[in-house]
């Protein structure tokens, strides 16, 4: 069951999402209190006795500096330094709560580089602060060709960009799927190298106790064969000595 603190987090966590994914006038400030006090609450919810296990405070901490990332972003002066650092920035992976079907910061991280794109657009073209597409499309027709030239090489580039990280990340995605499977083929066949030892042990234990049992036999045998050998020689010093006295007897010195 999750704690009060961690109920509490995730309300404010998904309060912030749905701000963040909002449009913001610069007068804002909810956002980056609110933020501060989910630093507080994580800190708090990691030294917390009833805390969640290591990847749901991950995924928390993945959340939480998306957002601060997000702010300070959204600080820089540049179009272009807020689209880079926006690639820099890592969404969450899990939803926050149950009826979300995508994650809401991948989701504020879409709608972010869309709108930081229009913003590098609308720089290009000389038309910062257009309210809209409308706007955009009226003054674009009163653009010279070379800077629409421009504007579209700018979305190919940007595009160009796209394509490369989506590839890049297919690319990370069937490496981890191979490291996966080679990992579970390097698992199953130490699997059966332990089995395979085990039974090399247990058969080493069973042929100790049979050499154990075998030896003990040899060596009962081997003390019966000293017993016997033993009373024989007595048995042949015993009939000399009679027969010598009986050889004195029969046959006495010759005087």
């Amino acid at each position: 069951m999750a704690s009060r603190l961690e109920i509490n987090f995730v309300r404010l966590l998904s309060r912030c999402e749905s701000i963040a994914s909002e449009k913001r006038v610069e007068t804002e400030w909810r956002l980056e209190k609110y933020v501060g006090a989910l630093e507080e609450m994580l800190v708090a919810l990691r030294k917390s006795p009833s805390k969640p296990t290591p990847e749901v405070l991950t995924e928390y901490t993945r959340k939480v500096d998306f957002l601060k990332g997000l702010l300070e972003a959204e600080k820089l002066s540049s179009a272009t330094e807020k689209a880079l650092a926006n690639q820099f920035l890592a969404p969450g992976r899990t939803p926050t709560i149950a009826n979300e079907r995508m994650p809401a910061t991948k989701t504020v991280h879409m709608q972010t580089k869309a709108r930081c794109t229009g913003e590098m657009r609308d720089e290009l073209l000389g038309t910062v602060g257009g309210d809209g597409d409308d706007r955009l499309l009226s003054r674009c027709r009163c653009v010279p060709l070379d800077e629409r030239q421009s504007a579209a090489e700018l979305d190919a580039v940007l595009q160009h960009h796209h394509n490369l990280q989506e590839k890049l990340a297919e690319d990370m995605l069937n490496l981890a799927r191979n490291l996966k499977s080679n990992s579970l083929a390097a698992q199953n066949i130490i699997k059966q190298d332990n089995q395979t030892l085990s039974q090399s042990m247990r058969q080493a234990d069973m042929n100790f106790e049979k050499l154990k049992t075998e030896s003990e036999r040899l060596e009962q045998h081997t003390k019966k064969s000293v017993n016997w050998l033993l009373w024989l020689m007595l048995i042949l010093v015993s009939f000399t000595f009679i027969s010598m006295i009986l050889f004195i007897r029969i046959f006495p010195r010759l005087r």
